[in-house]
Order: structure tokens, then sequence, then C-alpha cells
């Protein structure tokens, strides 16, 4: 088992954080099987892109809600990390709690 959970949208409200607000959130890590998917839907030319970053933050945005985290952005980054056999990943992490 890769994540938590797979799940489809996003259950906690809205946070409005725009690209700036995340960035200055100090990544950390967080294991790969505690984190709850926000998309059910992958697309594989994002998983497999050698430049998948180069336009978006390096590390994807988590947010942590009533005791869960939730993946909002990176599902692509993290499940490229699962199939090199990583186990944590370094994500930024809002606390919403």
């Amino acid at each position: 088992m890769i994540f938590k959970q797979v799940g489809e949208g996003r259950p906690y409200p809205d946070h409005a954080r725009s690209s700036r607000e995340w960035a200055a959130i100090p990544p950390r890590p967080v294991r790969l099987d505690q984190l709850i998917t926000t998309k059910n839907v992958l697309d594989l030319h994002q998983i497999l892109a050698e430049d998948s970053t180069f336009y978006g933050d390096l590390f994807p945005h988590v947010v942590r809600w009533r005791g869960e985290l939730y993946l909002e952005d990176g599902v692509h980054r993290a499940l490229r990390a699962a199939l090199h056999q990583r186990s944590v990943l370094h994500a930024r992490v809002l606390e919403l709690d």
C-alpha cells in the first residue's frame, strides 16, 4: 500500500493560500502511508516527465486537517517517490487543525 487512502476531492475548508504563502512553509518529511490523496486520477505523462517540477513547487503540498494528512498537490511526485522505493517524502504541511 502506497497511501493511507485514495480520496476524491478536498474534505477540508478552502484555505486560499497563494504560491508565495505555500513557499513560506518549510518542507518536512512525511510518510507516504500517512497521506490521503485528494485526486483519484493520474496522468502518466506527468509521472514519467523528467521536468515535472520545473514549473511548480519542488515540494508537494499537504494539508493537515482533523488529524489527517491530505495530499493536495504533488500526487505524481509522491507516486514517483514510491516507485523509487522511498517511503518518506519532503512536503510543505499546512496546519488547519
